[in-house]
């Protein structure tokens, strides 16, 4: 990944994080040419640096946005966990 490609990622990053509650899905739209794996890992890494800082409510947010992105790009099945679900 070259630095322009992480500089964007870490712009979009901070745009998400800035917005209105509620805008978020815009704000990734307006960016398609960054819906990769490359987004969500990125995302993962500002969230972990974010929690060794304290920040819980922002990384826990990134972590929700890179799990819905994974998500949407099938990079993250959406299946139940062993056990959830089964009528034990």
């Amino acid at each position: 990944m070259d630095q322009k490609r992480q500089d964007d990622y870490l712009n979009l990053i901070d745009e998400l994080i800035n917005c209105p509650n509620g805008q978020e899905p815009e704000v990734l739209e307006a960016k398609p040419e960054l819906m990769d794996s490359g987004l969500v890992l990125m995302l993962v890494k500002v969230a972990t640096t974010l929690a060794h800082q304290g920040n819980q409510e922002t990384s826990g947010f990134l972590i929700h946005v890179a799990r819905e992105l994974s998500k949407a790009l099938g990079l993250y099945p959406d299946t139940p966990i062993a056990g959830e679900g089964e009528g034990t």
